[in-house]
């Protein structure tokens, strides 16, 4: 099979490295791919916002599945062309891909389907979200409705701060289209988890549970970011896994199905832990970013094989295994990431890593002639595996000692906590 996959990021280098693994997978292609991608598969340059030329590159290279990595392309229905060309595409369409494109309909949806979440209200006027932001007490969530790269979320301390957020986002439109309505949350308290399920529009198949670490500092402190780290699994009980299956993806599956738009692909429900229960923080559609480098060092399965039967609606007859062991996946940021960042540094000690529970995953990096340089905010993830949590995140920091390029920062307690 010829396959090609959308995105340039840590999480199509593993999705690109785990697929091309497969005994069915004959050429890959990564649109527009990574330095680290030209290791496993074929960079392409085509402009993927353009549907079409996706669809004319598809046909030229008679491609049998395309994998959308990015949130923003299935939020503009790239699925939807694909599948009216008549070509085979992992991952939801452009309406199925709404419970992570829109936070307000996410919240409408999870309230229409009994779906436990954070108390929430919607403005799309600043005016109206300013004056209510005033009466509100702290800390409160607020959060852009659409999509903003995991950077649309802030937990203002101050009133000051809040309105400095909702001008940001409604006002100097910091995040586009996607600022312009805004969603205020109650504050929730607890351990947040990621859970990921492979879903074929009737069947939910859920996968161990992973922690992403989102703040850029340690003791999840400072801004928010893409995603510093992840580890896998996660200690939760069997009763626990249980609930969420019953009490949240099931009944997603069923909603989306009984609205017209059954959901395919990975569902991702980011989740927190309180005194309360479990609460869903927000939903996405696609497969996390580090958690895909985490998930695709713990699959023992072929990945092409799931994706294509999620696709053709044959999740069912489809056993998935996973290995024993623990992985914990370091994220390597430019200096001043998730801020201002210079790129175009060398990176150096790629080839020098001897450990065989360490993979590095490319992220912002590009070829330079002979050497492979910074090109983006998050650079590398350094993904471990160990017997234990403590070999893992051993292995993870022992093999970034490798690594070097300048202003390099990174979280020195990824791992730090394998339970809830």
């Amino acid at each position: 099979m010829n396959v090609l996959v959308i995105g340039s990021g840590g999480r199509e280098h593993a999705l690109a490295w785990k697929i091309s693994q497969s005994p069915r997978c004959s050429e890959l292609y990564i649109a527009p791919g990574n330095a680290g991608t030209l290791l496993v598969g074929t960079n392409v340059s085509i402009d993927t916002q353009n549907h079409k030329e996706v669809i004319n590159f598809c046909k030229e290279k008679n491609i049998d599945l395309v994998v959308i990595g990015p949130d923003d392309f299935l939020a503009s229905g790239i699925v939807d062309s694909l599948r009216s060309a008549g070509i085979l595409a992992f991952g939801p369409t452009k309406s199925a891909a709404k419970l992570e494109w829109s936070k307000a309909f996410s919240k409408d949806f999870m309230n229409r389907h009994g779906i436990k979440t954070a108390s929430s209200v919607t403005f799309s006027t600043f005016n109206e979200a300013l004056l209510y932001s005033k009466a509100q007490t702290l800390p409160m969530v607020i959060k852009a409705d659409g999509l903003a790269l995991g950077k649309g979320v802030v937990i203002a301390q101050t009133h000051e701060e809040a309105e400095t957020t909702l001008k940001s986002f409604m006002v100097d439109e910091a995040f586009g289209e996607s600022g312009k309505t805004v969603v205020f949350e109650e504050f929730l308290e607890g351990p947040e988890i990621s859970i990921h399920a492979f879903c074929d529009g009737t069947v939910a198949k859920l996968f161990p549970v992973a922690r992403d670490h989102k703040r850029v500092g340690d003791g999840n402190t400072g801004a928010n970011t893409g995603g510093m780290g992840a580890i896998a699994p996660v200690s939760v009980s069997a009763e626990f896994l249980k609930e969420v299956e019953e009490k949240i993806v099931i009944p997603v599956m069923k909603g989306m199905a009984a609205e017209g738009t059954p959901f395919v692909g990975i569902l991702y429900p980011g989740l927190m832990v309180t005194k309360a229960g479990i609460r869903v923080i927000e939903f996405n559609a696609r497969f996390g970013d580090p958690e895909a480098q985490s998930y695709m060092r713990l699959l023992d399965s072929d990945l092409l094989d799931i994706m294509l039967d999620c696709v053709e609606g044959k999740l069912a007859e489809r056993e998935i295994h996973w290995n024993t062991g623990f992985v914990c996946t370091v994220v390597m940021a430019s200096g001043g990431y998730p801020g201002k960042y210079t790129s175009g540094f060398p990176i150096k000690g790629l080839n020098t890593i001897a450990d065989s529970s360490v993979v590095v995953f490319y992220a912002g990096t590009e070829k330079e002639g002979e050497e492979v340089v910074t090109a983006g905010g998050r650079v590398l993830g350094v993904s471990a595996l160990g017997m234990t949590p403590e070999e893992a995140k051993t292995n993870a920091y022992n093999g970034i000692k490798s690594l070097q390029f300048d202003g390099m920062q990174y979280r020195s307690d990824i791992g730090a906590n394998w339970g809830i």
